[in-house]
């Protein structure tokens, strides 16, 4: 029998989790089950299960997707060279942030990847971890502000870089739950407050 090339498992591994993503992003994670990823997928149930045995490896290899992007961003803003003002950093992750609150994007699937931490101690494990992760980006953003004079050289770091992470999430959920507000004056708005 002929050997299937890598190429042919990752898209057979994307269309399973696109159509996971579709079910999900419809009716929730409680309210779809693997049959309903099955007929969205178009495959067998042995064609499903032989790449993820439960619908919780479905949601932790979307949160995975998800938050991975995530970090290559918020890693970039760090190493960018020359060192980003800090409210054009943030304006780039507030960019991040909303292109990923459309109908199908990441951060309306990580609403429910929190709730679903709350009660799944591995997925707790994932999100704690990932998070700890991006705030330790942050706090390189606060450090590289402070070397730039933008921040108090007595500022804490690690208190500044949590605030400043915390504003990402805080504007995706605005926009998701309360349709608004509009990024741009929200960035502004994180400028005057930076300013002061």
């Amino acid at each position: 029998m002929p050997r299937v090339s890598d190429e042919h498992l990752a898209a057979r591994r994307r269309q399973i989790l696109d159509a996971a993503l579709t079910c999900f992003s419809r009716n929730g994670f409680h309210n779809t089950s693997m049959q309903d990823v099955i007929v969205e997928a178009g495959l067998s149930v042995g064609a499903v299960y032989r790449y993820f045995k439960s619908k919780n490896d479905l949601i932790t290899a979307i949160a995975e997707g998800a938050l991975e992007g995530a970090e290559e961003i918020f890693a970039g803003l760090t190493t960018h060279e020359p060192p980003l003002p800090l409210a054009e950093a943030m304006d780039r992750a507030f960019d991040f942030a909303e292109s990923q609150t459309g109908e199908r994007g990441a951060l309306r699937i990580g609403i429910q990847v929190w709730a679903e931490s709350l009660r799944d101690p591995v997925l707790a494990a994932f999100v704690e971890d990932k998070y700890t992760r991006f705030r330790k980006l942050f706090a390189a953003l606060a450090r590289r502000a402070q070397d730039a004079g933008e921040l108090p050289a007595d500022a804490d770091p690690e208190a500044i870089g949590a605030a400043l992470f915390g504003m990402v999430p805080g504007f995706a959920l605005q926009r998701i739950l309360g349709n608004g507000p509009d990024k741009k004056a929200y960035a502004e708005a994180i400028r005057v407050l930076l300013g002061a």
